[in-house]
């Protein structure tokens, strides 16, 4: 018989539970047999009062979506960052406040044009929206220039001439606008104009640099300046790094010092220096025992007898120089200073040339055993202020300790009883001279208590008296 009422949808058939692969179970939809088996599932796992994972099918395919869904997520967000610095940072940048101006005011237009229902406002503000959005646009990609910076040289006397050459080349397929390039060099920078370039063009300039005193200049990084006609956009950009000028101290060249040199039989300099530290002494006669290779065959010719070489104990030439370079001590101040820092510079640079090894303290400045640039790098960069000698004299004896000659520059203001404690660091034997720079005094030399101490007013005065350097 036929009643009113639905016909109950028939029961699952008892199982393990697994939904069939092929689609829904009769009589219900797939959410609902999913829901059901889930059901079954949570019931089973509590009555064995186990913890299992259950995986259904298309599970997998719903996590690895999942897992897909968010690292989607993760890569859009640092693209929409990194879109966001690079591309609307590094161009909002561009934006001169003349740019901002216009835009801040044509956002006030629109408002007013809202409010009063004029249209002027509205064509201003659009026109002045317009205006910055193709200055924006224009300024894109089409400003690229390749800067080359060249300093020659970057070792320098006071006075030299130097020069900064910069060489532009525009690298789009565009045409260059002209533009600008900033040049700091030293406590200023230089401005240079560049004219239109046309594709694969280049503009050269040089301007020179001024090294009126002592000391390292930083030369760049060179950085172009473009825009638009209308100064709406400004764009600079950084090329290279900073280059380094050392501007070295003021030097007069010496007569060859013979100071800790050998000397041949006739008593003559010779510039080579003993692989020992031993020296020629005299010539005596003819002993059994003694070694033939010293038997100096043209004197014992002469004087009818057999003469040989007779050597004593000595040390390497080594010239030890310490600078003073406190401003107190001088009458001329750091001008004086300066004439003693290329007083040192000038016996140094002598020195070496005449291939003998030196080394010298300059304040917080050391060298020793190197080469003339080196030497003079050293003493550009030195410091002017108050210094301790003796502790200057202690690091040159412990870097230095075969010095022949130690050579003190200082000022008239140092006391006598200091000049010897810093000289007495070295030994006896070294022969020990005192420069001092005193710009209201002559040219002079003399003696006392055994040093040897050189008054110059100027460096040229150092040529006319470095016969004191060389032992009496």
């Amino acid at each position: 018989m036929t009643t009113g009422l639905p016909t109950p949808p028939p029961q699952a058939p008892r199982g393990r539970g697994r939904v069939r692969e092929g689609g829904a179970m009769p009589g219900g939809t797939r959410q609902e047999d999913s829901r059901l088996e889930q059901m079954a599932t949570s019931a089973r796992l509590r009555s064995t009062g186990t913890k299992r994972t259950v995986t259904l099918p298309g599970a997998s395919v719903v996590n690895a979506g999942r897992g897909a869904t968010r690292a989607v997520r993760r890569g859009a967000t640092a693209t929409d960052e990194r879109v966001r610095r690079q591309w609307f940072g590094g161009r909002l940048d561009w934006i001169t406040p003349l740019g901002w101006t216009f835009l801040g005011l044509s956002v006030v237009l629109w408002v007013l044009s809202a409010l009063l229902g004029w249209a002027e406002p509205a064509i201003i503000a659009a026109t002045m929206l317009a205006l910055v959005v193709v200055c924006v646009l224009l300024s894109i990609g089409s400003h690229r220039a390749d800067v080359e910076l060249v300093v020659e040289p970057l070792r320098a006397e006071i006075g030299d001439l130097a020069q900064a050459h910069v060489v532009l080349t525009n690298s789009t397929r565009r045409t260059m606008l002209p533009s600008l390039v900033r040049l700091p060099v030293g406590d200023h920078e230089e401005v240079l104009p560049v004219p239109l370039l046309r594709k694969g063009a280049s503009h050269r300039t040089a301007f020179p640099i001024a090294t009126p005193r002592r000391g390292v200049i930083p030369v760049g990084p060179a950085m172009t300046v473009q825009g638009d006609p209308l100064g709406i956009t400004r764009r600079t950009v950084t090329f290279g790094g900073v280059q380094l000028m050392h501007v070295h101290p003021r030097r007069i060249a010496l007569e060859s010092g013979a100071h800790g040199l050998l000397r041949d039989l006739e008593g003559e300099v010779t510039p080579e220096l003993s692989m020992a530290d031993i020296d020629f002494h005299a010539l005596r006669e003819y002993e059994p025992g003694d070694d033939r290779r010293y038997v100096h065959w043209r004197s014992s010719a002469k004087h009818d007898r057999l003469l040989v070489r007779q050597f004593q104990e000595t040390r390497r030439s080594h010239l030890g120089v310490v600078v003073d370079t406190d401003p107190a001590m001088y009458p001329g101040g750091e001008g004086d200073v300066e004439t003693a820092i290329a007083a040192a510079a000038s016996l140094m640079v002598q020195s070496i040339t005449d291939e003998q090894e030196a080394s010298v303290v300059c304040n917080d400045g050391f060298a020793s055993r190197t080469t003339v640039p080196l030497v003079l790098d050293t003493l550009t960069t030195a410091t002017v202020g108050r210094v301790d000698l003796v502790r200057s004299a202690r690091l040159l004896v412990q870097q230095a300790p075969d010095s022949s000659v130690a050579v003190l520059v200082t000022g008239p203001g140092r006391a006598f009883l200091e000049i010897q404690q810093c000289l007495g660091e070295f030994e006896t034997e070294v022969h020990k001279v005192a420069v001092v720079v005193d710009s209201v005094a002559d040219a002079s030399l003399r003696r006392l208590r055994g040093l040897s101490i050189v008054t110059i007013g100027e460096l040229t005065d150092l040529s006319t008296v470095s016969g004191g350097l060389v032992p009496a």
